[in-house]
């Protein structure tokens, strides 16, 4: 990375599971480095969804390396997630005509629940060996009967990464959501159903949906759910395909967990 911005600039990893970020620091800048970041960034940066993107360059093996404005400031906590302008910044994403025809112009086709529980199932067969846990397969007798309700009038850009982690507040009181690399077209429901379910209590759920701009529905909770319960599926195989038991088994009971309350939840 050195050659890119020459010898006075000072550059350490940032971390991160890919290796691919890096702080840059000069004696007069900030930057932020990243290689081979969602192509749409420019995007999602001039709609002040992210930090200002500064330059972007091609290097010869390929790669491309992009440059954003480095802000202090700080990740947002699990409580902090119940702020409505959480709510208000992920309806403006989802609102956005313009980062829809970005993503699907660069071919990430929309998620299709009956694909996806495809692709599940077939994970199920291949890393649960001869044992499949009850968990597991009471998940995939639910996911199977309810896939045909997974409608939704419109998809839109989701994140699909809705950690606290990723959410930053600069010192200006600025809100950003980082991190697109796992952002696809599809059901608004797959977002939100994960910060309901993570951050906010059950009893402001509706509160924080009148933030979004959206009313609570059966319909809106049960997709919510369906979309909970397929990526705790996932995660458990991932999890126990690379031997992390402990993982797994945490896998297992939040799955557990999801089908205990599924039903009376949407009801509410």
């Amino acid at each position: 990375m050195e050659h890119i911005l020459g010898d006075d600039w000072k550059i350490i990893p940032a971390g991160g599971s890919t290796g691919a970020a890096y702080y840059a620091q000069s004696e007069q800048k900030q930057l932020f480095l990243k290689r081979n970041s969602s192509p749409f960034l420019a995007v999602l940066s001039a709609q002040g969804i992210v930090p200002k993107l500064v330059w972007t360059k091609r290097l010869e093996n390929g790669d491309v390396v992009t440059a954003q404005q480095w802000l202090d400031g700080k990740a947002l906590n699990p409580e902090e997630m119940q702020h409505p302008e959480v709510a208000k910044l992920l309806s403006k994403i989802h609102h956005s005509t313009e980062l829809l025809d970005m993503l699907l112009r660069i071919d990430r086709r929309p998620i299709q629940a009956s694909h996806l529980l495809f692709k599940t199932k077939n994970k199920i067969a291949e890393h649960t060996n001869s044992y499949t846990p009850i968990e597991i397969y009471q998940a995939s007798k639910y996911l199977e009967q309810h896939v045909s309700e997974m409608v939704c009038e419109k998809q839109v850009v989701c994140h699909c990464d809705l950690d606290h982690h990723n959410w930053m507040l600069s010192n200006n009181g600025e809100l950003y959501l980082i991190d697109w690399d796992n952002a696809r077209v599809g059901d608004p429901a797959m977002d939100i159903g994960r910060i309901l379910h993570s951050y906010i209590p059950m009893s402001e759920w509706e509160d924080w949906l009148d933030h979004y701009g959206m009313e609570k529905s059966p319909q809106l909770i049960r997709r919510m759910y369906w979309y909970l319960l397929i990526a705790a599926v996932d995660n458990y195989i991932w999890y126990q395909k690379r031997n992390r038991m402990e993982e797994a088994y945490s896998q297992r009971m939040e799955i557990k967990q999801l089908l205990a309350h599924i039903d009376s939840d949407v009801n509410i």
